[in-house]
Order: C-alpha cells, then structure tokens, then sequence
C-alpha cells in the first residue's frame, strides 16, 4: 500500500508540473492543492475484512397455543468494510509557507457482507427451533449486514488509523512539493468530528523532508 500511494503522489506531481507553461516546468509557481488532496484522500481508504456472527430470533414462529415454537438461528458470514474520510470535507489554505488543512474524522465508506461466505453450513439452527425458510435467510443476510455496519462504526482504533493514514499521505504530498519548490511547509490541521464539526484540537507541524532527513543522518555519522 505504501509503495502504491508513494506512486500516486509522484504521478500527481509529475501532471502538476507537467501543466505549468505547456510542458515547461515552473516549480516556484506550485502549491499544494485541494483537489489533489481530495485524490489522495480517496486512495488512503482502509479495506477491513469481519468474519462474525449474527443471531437471528423470532418467538412463537410455528405452531398455536402451548405448542408453539421460537425460530431461533445463527449465520456466520465474512464480509469486508471501507473505512476513510470523507473527501468532501477535507479543504486547504496555503499561505506563504503555511498550510491549513481541515481533516474530517472517519468513517465507514461502504460495508458489504461476502455473499460467497454464506453456504448451508453458515446457517446454524438451535435445537428445537421452529425450521426456518428463505425469507428468513434474506432477514438474517439484512441483520448481518446490519451488525457489520456497526461493528466497524463501533470500533474507535480501526477508525484513528484510518484518519492518520489520510493525513500522513497528505503530510508526505505536501513535503513532496515543498521539495520541488524549494519551500519549508508548516502544516496546521483542523479536525473535524463525526458530525463534521470542528473538534477544537488544533495541531501545528512542521514535517522534515526525507532529504533534510538524510542529510541529518550523515552528518550525524561522521
């Protein structure tokens, strides 16, 4: 995945510079941009893979009076959820050296049960259930996908990681052009909540170039 967004970012910057003056590159008229920020954003998305279990209960399903049975089953299924930022939120103001990036938190993108993962056996069927039919495979299938959506919107780490994943490719981009134009960027971040407010956390930070940081490292060697 970092050799991938490593690739993205080069190829970003390679059409910027290809777009300024028709092929003639004029590096000290770059900055960083909101709609490659955007770009970078959609592709620091996290792909997580569940593998649960959801139980399904319906009391008095068959029979009438004192001889009445609860359905009662489990299905196990796997299924895969996309966790990121939403793109639509994120905005930048460059000025002079200092770069204002707004970061919504994040969230769940997408969430899909693998329907290849359910088989006869996915379905387990409590002894002395009332038996159980199609339409209540199809309600199982919805509650699972159901349960999987808040698993993943339940789970704080997953949902850290995948902000900062966000914002250390954005760090790594705006690092990227301050190379090509010979600038220092600071970059200030704004967070914003899942509701997309401003969490009031503010945080200034003046990320070190793998080149100062090579340099750094030799002189240190000697």
């Amino acid at each position: 995945m970092k050799k991938i967004a490593s690739c993205f970012l080069a190829l970003l910057l390679t059409l910027s510079l290809a777009s300024c003056g028709g092929g003639k590159t004029k590096a000290p008229d770059m900055e960083p941009e909101v709609s490659q920020m955007k770009a970078i954003c959609e592709l620091a998305v996290m792909d997580c893979y569940y593998h649960n279990v959801a139980k399904f209960k319906e009391e008095d399903a068959e029979g009438f009076l004192f001889w009445q049975k609860d359905k009662q089953f489990w299905i196990e299924y796997s299924g895969v959820v996309t966790l990121g930022v939403d793109v639509s939120q994120v905005t930048v103001e460059v000025k002079d050296t200092q770069v204002t990036i707004t970061l919504p938190a994040a969230k769940v993108l997408s969430c899909k049960v693998d329907s290849s993962s359910l088989t006869e056996d996915s379905f387990i069927v409590a002894d002395g259930s009332a038996s159980i039919n199609a339409e209540d495979e199809v309600a199982a299938f919805d509650a699972a996908q159901t349960k999987l959506q808040e698993t993943a919107a339940g789970d704080t780490v997953l949902l850290a990681n995948a902000q900062q994943r966000a914002q250390s490719l954005l760090e790594d981009y705006v690092i990227n052009v301050g190379n090509l134009v010979g600038k220092e960027y600071t970059i200030r971040w704004i967070y914003l909540d899942e509701n997309g407010d401003k969490t009031g956390e503010t945080v200034t930070s003046q990320p070190e170039s793998d080149e100062a940081s090579e340099v750094e490292a030799d002189s240190s060697g000697e």
